[in-house]
Order: C-alpha cells, then structure tokens, then sequence
C-alpha cells in the first residue's frame, strides 16, 4: 500500500450519524486512550504531519473525524477514552455516539485499538476490546509509543497486553512507533487486507 500524502483530507467532523460522509470507501476506526497517541498516528499512516491536529490536552477529540486516505480508505477516529475531566453525562453521550458508529456502520471494516505499550492496558482498554469482541467487530491492536522501550524488552510489554486483554490467536498486536515508524509495513498490510 502506497499513500500518496497530498491526498489525505478531514471529510467532517460528525456528531450524528445524518452527517457521516457517503464516500464509497471502507473505513477504518481509530480507539484508544486520550492520551495514547491516535493523532501521531494518524499522520504517521498518512505520511503528513498536521493531518490530525496533535492536542496537548488529553480528552479534546469530541467529534467523529472522518479522514480520507488518498482515496484508498477513510480512517475514522472516534473520541478517546479514560479521560476523567468529562462530566459523567458528556462520557454518556460519547459512548452512545461511539457505539452506534461502532455497531451500526456497514463502511466500517476494523476497528484498530491503540494501546500504551509502555503500560498494561487500563479497564477501560480491556472494556473497549471486550466490546469490539461481543460485536464481532475485527479488532488490529497497535501497541504505540514502541521507541520509549529498549528492544529487548518489547516482546515482553506485548505479551502483557496479549495476557491482559485476553487476545484471541487471530488478533493481531503490532509494537509500532510514531516517531520511528517501526512496523508501518505491517500497519499498511493489516489495513490493505481489511478494505
């Protein structure tokens, strides 16, 4: 899969489902923590910095972003999890509008749930998976922020996450680094054999 980076654009920033953009493509959801690193990613992927704006405040992403990757596929990145500040009522809201995106659009292909690698995943990273799994929704794990760990002790941080959330054998975990693009390869396959 090659992306050509001039070719990647925000479509909407959607709240309800009358406003989801119909492009023809698949799409490709994006969940995580807050603070986990779904923005880098996003620009990592697409091979531009600034496609996804980058927020030192954790919790800011309240809208469903649609982005469209050079017309091959739509990333879609859903608001971060685990973030306390939000009132109980506005969480609610949220995960109505996660939810019905999650189950409910037939564009949608796979959903890839980024974890910390530095760190176990939280009960709300194990909620997330466990929910995509009662869905049947095809789950990527890519555990981020690969470069802040020694090499000879990533296997190690990926068999916590396998153990923790219970990993069934045909879900895949790539360690993947933003910042070095460590696995981009094997990024681009595992979406090339979703869409």
């Amino acid at each position: 899969m090659k992306i050509n980076p001039n070719q990647v654009d925000i479509i909407i920033s959607a709240v309800s489902k009358e406003q989801y953009p119909e492009t023809g493509l698949s799409e490709i959801s994006l969940a995580g923590r807050s603070n986990v690193g779904k923005s880098s990613f996003i620009n990592a992927v697409c091979g531009r910095k600034g496609v996804a704006r980058i927020s030192s405040k954790p919790g800011k992403t309240i809208t469903l972003n649609f982005y469209d990757v050079d017309n091959q596929f739509v990333f879609v990145d859903v608001p971060g999890y685990g973030y306390a500040k939000q009132s109980k009522k506005e969480r609610e809201k949220w995960g109505e509008m996660i939810e019905s995106y999650l189950t409910g659009r037939k564009e949608m292909k796979a959903c890839i749930q980024l974890i910390d690698l530095r760190h176990p995943p939280t009960n709300d990273d194990i909620q997330m998976y466990d929910f995509l799994k009662y869905y049947e929704i095809p789950v990527i794990v890519i555990a981020t922020k690969s470069d802040k760990i020694a090499k000879s002790r990533i296997e190690k941080h990926v068999g916590v996450i396998r153990r923790e959330l219970r990993l069934e054998p045909e879900d895949v975990i790539i360690p993947f680094s933003s910042v070095s693009k460590q696995n981009l390869d094997r990024v681009y396959e595992e979406i090339a054999g979703r869409i």
